[in-house]
């Protein structure tokens, strides 16, 4: 038992900005009902990061795999690669969760764009790298706050401190 519990209770998890990704994406392709769920494919055509503790951009090839609940919830699932500004590769996976009214995810569907605050969308991000100096992404806990627009998505990552 933890004799002081309301220590923890009180304690409250501090952000840190690291970086945020734009990343352009290919039309949904559909693959209907499967064993898991309805499942759907977003292939990943590139993009930009850029931030105070990364640069660099993110190279054609990965994906998004979704699966989309009954009740509309969206499970994400990216992965993707990160050139940094120094020739650096990270592999990225990224999973997280995106839930709307289904009004606000009827109008996404058709491609329309929505207030970032009319949706909840979160990631929780792991990287990969065998470059040293950023090998503190791959010890670091980090959140993902992500707004989807048509063609992309942006995704601002913050190391919990």
């Amino acid at each position: 038992m933890i004799d002081d519990i309301d220590r923890f209770i009180s304690t409250t998890p501090v952000l840190r900005f690291a970086f945020a990704i734009k990343a352009r994406v290919a039309p949904i392709r559909d693959l209907g009902e499967t064993a898991r769920g309805h499942r759907r494919i977003v292939d990943i055509l590139g993009g930009t990061v850029a931030g105070p503790l990364l640069s660099g951009e993110i190279l054609p090839g990965g994906a998004d795999w979704q699966i989309v609940r009954a009740d509309g919830t969206i499970e994400v699932v990216a992965r993707y690669t990160i050139r940094s500004t120094t020739g650096a590769l990270i592999y990225v996976q990224n999973e997280g969760l995106r839930v709307a009214t289904p009004e606000i995810a009827e109008r996404m569907s058709r491609g329309e764009a929505v207030p970032a605050g009319s949706y909840h969308f979160r990631t929780a991000p792991r990287f990969e790298t065998a470059e040293p100096s950023l090998k503190w992404l791959e010890r670091a806990t980090f959140v993902g706050v992500a707004t989807r627009a048509p063609d992309g998505v942006a995704i601002g990552f913050h190391e919990v401190l």
